[in-house]
């Protein structure tokens, strides 16, 4: 399969916000582009992802109602061993 280039426009703003947030993430804004699009394609069926995200949210939804909560901090400490171990992965493929 051969690479084609995808060209857009968009604010430079947002073009500036989004950059910094790939850069946080030790990745390129094209490198997260792509896999917004593979991971896009990868779900044949709308309705069906649509679907599955409208249990996810309504499954969060009734945990909050039911108190079943997670604190700011446990939250931010995970957020950062994610982080820290998709930078570890990401480090491995580069070598």
């Amino acid at each position: 399969m051969s690479d084609s280039t995808f060209t857009f426009r968009v604010d430079s703003e947002l073009k500036s916000r989004f950059t910094e947030l790939a850069r946080a993430r030790d990745r390129s804004g094209a490198q997260l582009l792509r896999d917004f699009m593979r991971q896009t394609v990868q779900h044949k069926e709308p309705a069906e992802h649509d679907a599955w995200f409208r249990r996810q949210v309504q499954s969060g939804l009734d945990a909050a109602e039911a108190g079943d909560l997670m604190p700011g901090d446990q939250v931010e400490a995970e957020a950062i061993a994610w982080r820290e171990q998709l930078r570890d992965q990401q480090t491995s493929k580069k070598r």
